[in-house]
């Protein structure tokens, strides 16, 4: 298993500890690696940076995941594949150096992993539905900013 998968399975189980016990924080995190998920030095950094901005950017996070599910509210949604929607979720919207792609199917494999049967359709589903949202938002925006070539000359 390569160092980004296992960092994000590692964030994805700090923050479901933090999920089930709502007094665990970002700082929580190295007393976690220390005394619960032993990692290598790489994946814990990796894993500490995901889980710390998910942690900051929780609210938007939650508001996204419900935008994006239909029919279901967020405490409707299995602590785990709540924590692995969230990571995904974080990882499409603030992290521009992952690749939209490479978050939904490392999401998708996580969810195999430690979900249910039908966790990884679930998880899926619910991606593809915000990342066409976020490319349409992108072609929106794209369109609506004029190009140099469109602006006009100055007198």
């Amino acid at each position: 298993m390569g160092k980004r998968r296992e960092g994000r399975e590692a964030a994805v189980q700090f923050l479901f500890c933090s999920d089930i016990n709502q007094e665990l924080g970002p700082d929580d995190i190295d007393n976690f690696f220390s005394t619960i998920r032993p990692a290598s030095p790489r994946v814990r950094e990796f894993a500490k940076i995901l889980a710390t901005g998910v942690c900051e950017q929780r609210a938007e996070v939650d508001a996204t995941i419900e935008k994006h599910t239909q029919n279901y509210k967020l405490d409707r949604i299995s602590a785990v594949d709540r924590s692995i929607l969230r990571l995904a979720v974080y990882e499409l919207i603030f992290r521009d150096d992952i690749p939209n792609v490479v978050s939904i199917n490392e999401a998708i494999e996580v969810a195999k992993r430690f979900g249910t049967e039908e966790s990884g359709r679930f998880v899926n589903g619910i991606l593809d539905n915000l990342n066409r949202a976020l490319r349409a938002e992108s072609d929106r925006s794209t369109r609506a900013t004029p190009s140099a070539a469109d602006a006009e000359p100055s007198a």
